[in-house]
């Protein structure tokens, strides 16, 4: 290096350092300057109130005065920033040290397609504000399906019931809460609670989705998809479980294992392992939820005769115990919404609305592929006009692919009590836009109830973060009660088309019919080889005793002929013994052929 070279170097190097310097006396300037504008603010005000005392009775609403972690401004941007012009979703007011009634967080109705997060600890009003924003879909004549894990959703059928901390919360963020009822339709998997029973059937169902319920790996679930194949390539139905479980059991049979030669054939161990994966999966009572009749999944997107959204709640008893059928059963939902839904682009306000509780058990040990399918559904679903809200713990319960595709996030309280606690909270803070909360401080610290907020703006494009207090559910905070459940299901229109189950002629009963075909002619061509060994059999030893009787008649003949003379034939014949000419007659021919098939057993029965 030149010393030219290295001068350059040093002054370029100064350069940078001034520059940094006087960007950084610029920062320094324009947060004295903010500070003095609002410290002057303030004086103004109180200088201003002084003088003027305000007058008793109703006034008008002042600018609030920043008193929290947000300055004046930064309030102000929040208010503006969520003043959209059209229909939308009330979710609560901004906190900045206490509730400012006059600045609304809310959801543009037509952005609610655009998917969202709800995430927070347990206990930290997740379901209340689930509970809150379906009320408020059903309002705007939109229907919203969900998923009641723990039976608090019911509530949604019954008008709350007021109380004093109630309403002072509620006027304290400015909402005018009513007791209300909103209508609700209550569905069961296969029956297995009060509500009106879903089924679905195996071929709708898919291998795809069935392999993540089984949890099989990528060789059973590309062999799974082959045995699907060759079901729907000759006709058999797979409406439940036994077919499921007849057409491999078939495959491996003698009659049906060249079926599949042409196209690389099933490994019997990897037939023997979804057998006994579909055994463990009936046991577990899962069988009920496949059959027939299907759930036609445009019953969700009904209206109540007043014009309000009906809220499709799907009672899910001891989900522990099956999580992966509960997750995959709501993908299988979806997916078979986006196959029937006719494309609508962005319209005013959504179809429908999918709440996806308990999302992390949809994602867990899934594989490429199903993840893939999740994400591409997630994607085009939205040109539906479905929307659907992933309500979970924490973010990182959902792949990075599909909360890519999440237009509005509800945070609500996130503890760090232990290091993938702190870790999770750290990934979360990262994935908001840039605010004056120190975000890692605020949702260790949001009360119950109260949520970060930041959603899509009529634009598109992400309105400021805004600590939110929630606002409360109009309907009850408890379970409605069993008895106007079953009341509910009981009146339902929907109870004579899925109450009963049905089990039409599947791929079980074909392929019984099948085998029995097969058996019947193996069995008559059996018979046939049988029968034709004995004939043959008793042709030969007919032919046998033939040729000993003919043998026997010849010996005999000898023993009766005289020695032989020069005598011509006229005269041997005129001289043959009485015996000769009756063993030469053709009756005593016959006689001892009988008696000798009589000695052989040949004789024929009369």
């Amino acid at each position: 290096m030149t010393n030219a070279d290295g001068s350059l170097q040093d002054a370029a190097a100064a350069l940078a350092q001034a520059r940094a310097a006087a960007a950084a006396a610029q920062a320094a300037a324009d947060a004295a300057q903010a500070a003095l504008d609002e410290a002057t603010q303030r004086a103004e005000a109180a200088a201003a109130a002084d003088a003027d005392p305000a007058p008793s009775g109703p006034s008008a609403p002042t600018r609030p005065v920043a008193s929290g972690p947000l300055s004046d401004a930064a309030v102000e941007a929040v208010r503006a920033g969520y003043d959209f012009e059209g229909e939308a979703v009330q979710m609560g007011a901004l906190v900045n040290g206490e509730a400012l009634a006059d600045v609304q967080v809310r959801i543009p109705l037509g952005m609610i397609a655009r998917h969202g997060l709800v995430a927070g600890a347990t206990g930290t009003g997740k379901t209340k504000t689930l509970q809150g924003l379906a009320e408020q879909l059903s309002a705007a004549g939109v229907p919203v399906f969900a998923a009641d894990i723990k039976g608090d959703l019911s509530g949604i059928a019954t008008a709350g019931a007021p109380s004093d901390k109630l309403m002072e919360r509620t006027r304290g963020i400015g909402q005018d809460w009513r007791p209300t009822a909103f209508p609700t339709e209550y569905f069961t998997l296969g029956g297995l609670g009060t509500g009106v029973p879903i089924r679905a059937t195996i071929t709708s169902f898919g291998p795809l989705l069935l392999s993540k319920v089984l949890g099989l790996n990528e060789t059973q679930e590309s062999s799974l998809g082959l045995v699907f194949h060759y079901a729907d390539s000759q006709g058999l139905p797979l409406i439940d479980l036994s077919d499921l479980r007849s057409v491999l059991s078939y495959l491996q049979s003698d009659e049906g294992k060249g079926e599949l030669k042409e196209l690389g054939g099933l490994a019997p161990a990897t037939v023997g392992v979804i057998l006994r994966e579909l055994i463990t999966f009936a046991d577990q009572g899962a069988d009920v939820f496949f059959g027939e009749p299907e759930i036609d999944t445009a019953d969700f997107l009904r209206l109540a005769s007043d014009g309000r959204g009906i809220v499709s709640l799907l009672e899910v008893p001891g989900v522990q115990d099956k999580p992966a059928l509960f997750s995959t059963f709501l993908m299988w939902l979806l997916a078979d919404l986006m196959n029937d839904l006719p494309e609508v682009g962005d319209i005013d306000k959504p179809k429908l609305v999918f709440f996806f509780d308990e999302a992390h058990l949809l994602f867990a040990d899934a594989s490429k592929d199903f993840l893939a399918a999740i994400t591409q559904t997630v994607r085009l679903i939205r040109s539906k006009g479905v929307g659907i809200f992933f309500v979970t713990q924490t973010p990182k319960d959902v792949p990075g692919d599909v909360l890519a595709q999440l237009g509005s996030r509800v945070q609500h309280q996130l503890r760090a009590h232990t290091p993938d606690d702190a870790k999770a909270l750290r990934q979360t803070v990262q994935t908001y836009p840039v605010s004056e909360y120190d975000l890692g401080e605020v949702v260790q610290s949001l009360a119950i109830g109260e949520a970060i907020v930041t959603v899509m703006n009529e634009k598109g494009a992400p309105t400021p973060v805004a600590w939110t207090r929630m606002r409360a559910p109009q309907g009850s905070m408890d379970p409605t009660p069993a008895t106007e459940m079953q009341a509910t299901v009981q009146a339902s229109p929907l109870l004579s088309r899925y109450g009963v189950a049905v089990d039409p002629d599947s791929a079980k009963e074909m392929l019984a019919r099948r085998l029995e075909a097969a058996a019947a002619t193996a069995a008559r061509a059996e018979a046939e080889e049988i029968a034709s060994r004995e004939a043959a059999k008793g042709e030969k030893e007919r032919s046998a005793a033939q040729k000993k009787i003919d043998a026997e008649y010849d010996r005999m003949a000898r023993q009766t002929q005289p020695r032989r003379t020069t005598r011509s034939s006229s005269s041997r014949s005129a001289s043959k013994t009485p015996i000769e000419q009756v063993l030469a007659s053709p009756v005593a021919k016959t006689i001892l052929s009988e008696v000798m098939r009589g000695i052989f057993g040949n004789a024929r029965r009369r």
